[in-house]
């Protein structure tokens, strides 16, 4: 009988610290490198945007933007090769070399550039630096593939091991039973329970269904191991929810993120600032300009959010983009309005790059209205939006959405980049 109950408890702890082992690695190795990759893939789009724009208007504030990323992606790329995931080192040390070759390509381009030989960097472009970009995107892709393989392969094991762990706790409480030992039932009833549930859960997590319970409360390794399930499972839902909801262009979380987020904010009943940031005369500028250069001052609109939330928020601040022109910030009303003022002061100033010196000039474009009759728009501006809430006067997220949209019509009767709030508009 002690035999019995020896060898069940340590069959099973061994066996639990193995499903441990294998799910840390899915979430130190595999989530990670799949979420780097994607990261790369970004940094290296963003890189060629800046190439792409450099070669047009020779500014060298647009060089110094591709080298920030160039090291960006060169550290990611080191963290990731430091963290020696299995099956993509060669891929890797590939990487490596066809990221220095990009950045030669680049420095070539820019020495074409100073000595006016525009035609043949914009040719080296088109032709070198579009093949080592693709084979780039390409390795990385590759990256992302083989560590979703090694998650699905892990994942089976656990799968498999679970399997295999509830049938010997079976199998030695028939033994104990035949025994007559009743405490070895016990036993290896509490041990095979548990073992059961995490075996149906790989399942479910396995097919991409994160929604489940397992309702383990234990201080052992079995609880360990329930634990660490939860975190793989809320990582991995998490994972999916921003990749599915995220916008394409500037990667922030899309809409039904923002209405989770003020729903949230609306049930807490604590005050709350909810801010819509939205471009003025953005249409004209793209029926002139394109909708690839249109795109790249939404991007800018968003670097700008993000970098003076990172300096003036919190970490309880969100930051959201509906799609198009428009974006949603949350925060605490006093750094909402700091936020918003600072985007709107410097906004001018980090677009004037997208337009020709001759526009910059005249400080308007010619387009066309919607009548079809040619007429002076200004240059894009920012208006910012905002509502304070403490979950007293809006019940959901449409009908603060409807309040803000009111405030919006009348900021984008006012002239130049504002912050307007409730209060601006009672004083009027």
């Amino acid at each position: 009988m002690a035999i019995l109950t020896v060898v069940a408890s340590m069959y099973a702890i061994l066996r639990i610290q193995n499903l441990n082992s294998l799910i840390y690695a899915i979430i130190e190795e595999d989530v990670y490198t799949a979420d780097t990759s994607r990261k790369l893939l970004e940094n290296l789009l963003a890189r060629e945007s800046a190439e792409k724009r450099f070669l047009i208007l020779k500014d060298s504030t647009i060089s110094d933007l591709y080298w920030n990323q160039s090291r960006e992606f060169k550290v990611m790329l080191d963290e990731l090769r430091f963290k020696r995931t299995p099956n993509v080192s060669s891929t890797l040390d590939r990487l490596v070399m066809l990221h220095e070759h990009y950045d030669k390509i680049f420095t070539q381009e820019c020495k074409l550039i100073q000595d006016g030989k525009e035609n043949q960097a914009l040719d080296m472009s088109d032709q070198e630096s579009r093949r080592t970009v693709e084979a780039i995107a390409d390795h990385l892709r590759t990256i992302e593939r083989r560590a979703q393989q090694n998650m699905n392969r892990r994942m089976n094991l656990i799968g498999e091991q679970g399997r295999r762990s509830a049938q010997m706790t079976i199998a030695l409480s028939v033994v104990s039973l035949i025994a007559g030992l009743v405490l070895v039932i016990l036993v290896t009833y509490d041990i095979s329970r548990p073992l059961r549930k995490l075996e149906t859960v790989t399942g479910l997590i396995a097919e991409g269904r994160y929604d489940h319970s397992l309702d383990i409360h234990r201080e052992d390794e079995i609880g360990s191991l329930s634990k660490a399930f939860g975190l793989m499972s809320d990582r991995l839902k998490a994972l999916e929810v921003q990749h599915l909801d995220a916008s394409p262009l500037t990667g922030l979380p899309g809409n039904i993120a923002i209405e989770r987020e003020i729903d949230r904010r609306l049930e807490l009943k604590e005050l709350f600032s909810l801010c819509h940031v939205d471009l003025d005369n953005f249409k004209a500028f793209v029926d002139k300009y394109g909708y690839a250069w249109g795109s790249e001052v939404i991007k800018e609109l968003a670097s700008l959010l993000a970098r003076h939330m990172k300096t003036l928020g919190t970490d309880e601040d969100f930051l959201g983009h509906i799609g198009g022109d428009d974006f949603v910030l949350i925060a605490a009303p006093n750094r909402a309005v700091l936020i918003s003022q600072r985007v709107a002061d410097e906004f001018n100033q980090q677009t004037r790059r997208f337009y020709t010196e001759k526009d910059r000039q005249h400080g308007y474009i010619m387009g066309k209205d919607r009548l079809g009759q040619m007429q002076k728009f200004p240059l894009i501006t920012v208006t910012i939006s905002i509502i304070n809430d403490n979950g007293s006067r809006f019940k959901n997220p449409i009908e603060i959405a409807e309040a803000v949209a009111f405030l919006k019509e009348y900021a984008k009767t006012l002239p130049g980049n504002n912050v307007v709030t409730e209060q601006d508009v009672k004083k009027v």
